[in-house]
């Protein structure tokens, strides 16, 4: 399985459960974890994130990490419209396309083989939800495409506060 890691698994980890300088063991693992394949972030994600200040965009923007995580193909921009149509609204505003965000792209990715590709987020089902409005898990349903949060992943990979990068270093 390949997760694809949405913008507010990074963001929300550095900022409330897995601070940068606080738990390292994790960002060391999600790198292993890219280095293996396992886990990825879309440069539409990537782009996201690094909008942002402070620890997290200097982390994700150095070299070794963006050659670890970020995904190294772009989005089929007939499967993000096919997303955007069929997941949100064939109609949408210009306003609305904008509260969308890159989440549609995220999707698409997965989308491109959903038995072997997973949305990773820490946005929860709404199903009420409508339009623009609509959450990740909700979209994904929509099209069988599997996303779990960022706790399902570290128990699916098994990380824990005491790991450590395996001493041979090749993944």
């Amino acid at each position: 399985m390949l997760y694809f890691l949405d913008a507010n698994v990074l963001i929300d980890a550095a900022r409330d459960y897995y601070p940068i300088d606080m738990v390292p063991e994790f960002w060391d693992w999600l790198r292993y974890q890219g280095e293996l394949g396992v886990v990825k972030v879309c440069v539409e994600n990537y782009e996201e994130v690094c909008e942002g200040h402070g620890a997290l965009p200097d982390w994700l923007d150095t070299e070794d990490v963006r050659r670890e995580l970020l995904l190294d193909r772009a989005a089929d921009q007939t499967l993000v419209s096919r997303i955007v149509e069929q997941g949100y609204a064939a109609d949408l505003t210009d306003d609305e396309t904008l509260t969308l965000g890159r989440d549609p792209f995220l999707v698409s990715y997965c989308l491109s083989d959903p038995n072997a590709h997973s949305v990773v987020t820490t946005e929860v089902s709404k199903p009420s939800r409508r339009r623009a409005n609509r959450h990740l898990p909700d979209v994904c349903a929509t099209f069988g495409v599997a996303c779990i949060n960022t706790f399902e992943l570290t128990r699916r990979l098994g990380f824990t506060t005491s790991w450590r990068r395996p001493t041979n270093t090749s993944p």
